[in-house]
């Protein structure tokens, strides 16, 4: 199977501070959907940003093989607040696979329908934002990084700030789009309790990788505070 993400022995220091993250190895096979945990502070968005390319290691190499990304950062808000429709969000997501200028294509429009299709939105496509709630508004943002057609989807911290009940759709409508697009998933949190069941590996993350393995196989470390604390 071939490699989406290969990182090769990466540590990272803002500056000269000390080391946020300590000789990380880590590989992601195309299509697979993995959680990244750990606590706050711990370096999981540090190595998100890694992958992104928003910084670059102190030492080691970072490989991203995918040639179309894209993220949805922690509670994404931009827009939330203005005027916009579901619609027009969405449309905003193909500007990666289209013109800078000019009106969306036929291709582009179909793209949208299919993205807010795909997220459960289809009645809701001219309702403003500010009238969703937080779940339907994330389902939003989820629809707008999928109509650029990604080979690689990060989201950093979900489902922050929903309520349980729309945690738990926010994580079986992600799981259902991983097995329906065969996109790579990356889904970092401090908390996984939600995609637990869906995702194929969990790596957490405290400073270095403590555990890297199968949710089945993760029970015992999480309770032995010998193992996670770095």
């Amino acid at each position: 199977m071939s490699l989406a993400v290969r990182l090769e022995h990466v540590s990272f220091s803002y500056g000269h501070g000390p080391l946020v993250l300590r000789d990380v190895d880590l590989t992601v096979d195309r299509g697979e959907f993995l959680a990244i945990a750990g606590p706050n502070g711990g370096g999981k968005t540090t190595l998100l940003r890694l992958v992104l390319g928003l910084e670059e290691p102190t030492s080691g190499r970072v490989d991203v093989r995918a040639s179309r990304l894209s993220y949805l950062p922690q509670r994404a808000q931009a827009g939330v607040d203005s005027p916009l429709t579901v619609e027009e969000l969405v449309a905003a997501g193909r500007a990666p696979r289209t013109r800078l200028l000019g009106p969306l294509r036929r291709a582009d429009h179909e793209a949208v329908r299919e993205s807010i299709e795909r997220v459960g939105l289809t009645p809701l496509a001219r309702r403003r934002l500010t009238t969703l709630s937080g779940g339907q508004q994330q389902r939003a943002f989820i629809a707008k990084a999928l109509a650029a057609d990604p080979e690689l989807l990060v989201l950093d911290e979900p489902t922050t700030g929903v309520d349980v009940e729309a945690q738990e759709s926010l994580a079986s409508l992600l799981e259902q789009l991983h097995r329906e697009l065969d996109v790579t998933v990356l889904y970092v949190s401090h908390e996984f309790g939600a995609v637990e069941r869906f995702v194929e590996r969990i790596v957490l993350v405290r400073g270095a990788i403590v555990f890297d393995g199968p949710p089945s196989k993760l029970p015992d470390l999480w309770h032995d505070p010998s193992h996670i604390h770095a």
